[in-house]
């Protein structure tokens, strides 16, 4: 045990920390007035010298902000030739846009779905021509996927009423999930077998 852990004010423990500081300050004070007269008789480095810089006369930089300020009549001639023409949209695009929001849009029947009542949702019976539910879409893509002879892009946009376009274009960047088992290298591996 140590002197100073028994007693409630330490005084031990901080009469060896004074004693540390002052050895630490005869050090620092040591032969300290000749270490600040050698750093004082030392020549002052030089500041480097400074690049010059060329300013512009008066008359030229007056004669430049003329010339900017001046109207270039070439340039006014062509600005005065443009013509902007704003037109309504077409009555075609107004027509498909009042049938979408009248909801007199045309619908299909759904080809496949999935049982809504356990998974808390609305079952649907129909969707917009040109369009897929989930169930559809995994549906066609996982039937391309197996047998791509006999579902073509081309059934597919049939079948299901599809932009042919669109139908090659998630054929081509969506795929459905993959489940892939490796075998294990060696037969020493052990296997999970059904319960």
């Amino acid at each position: 045990m140590c002197q100073w852990e028994g007693t409630k004010d330490n005084h031990g423990f901080d009469n060896l920390l004074n004693m540390g500081a002052r050895v630490t300050r005869v050090f620092r004070n040591y032969n300290l007035e000749n270490r600040v007269h050698r750093e004082l008789s030392k020549d002052k480095p030089r500041a480097a010298p400074r690049h010059a810089v060329k300013l512009p006369s008066t008359a030229s930089s007056l004669e430049e902000v003329d010339s900017l300020n001046q109207k270039n009549a070439p340039l006014l001639d062509h600005l005065r030739s443009v013509y902007v023409e704003s037109r309504d949209p077409a009555p075609a695009a107004a027509e498909v846009l009042k049938d979408v929001t009248a909801g007199k849009e045309q619908r299909r029947l759904l080809k496949f779905s999935v049982p809504a009542s356990p998974l808390g949702l609305v079952e649907l019976t129909d969707v917009p021509i040109g369009k897929l539910t989930i169930a559809e879409a995994l549906k066609a893509m996982g039937s391309h996927q197996h047998q791509p002879q006999t579902w073509s892009p081309e059934k597919i946009a049939q079948e299901y009423s599809l932009d042919l376009k669109e139908t090659k274009a998630l054929l081509e960047f969506f795929v459905p999930f993959k489940v892939e088992i490796i075998p294990p290298k060696t037969k020493k591996a052990k296997e999970i077998k059904a319960a």
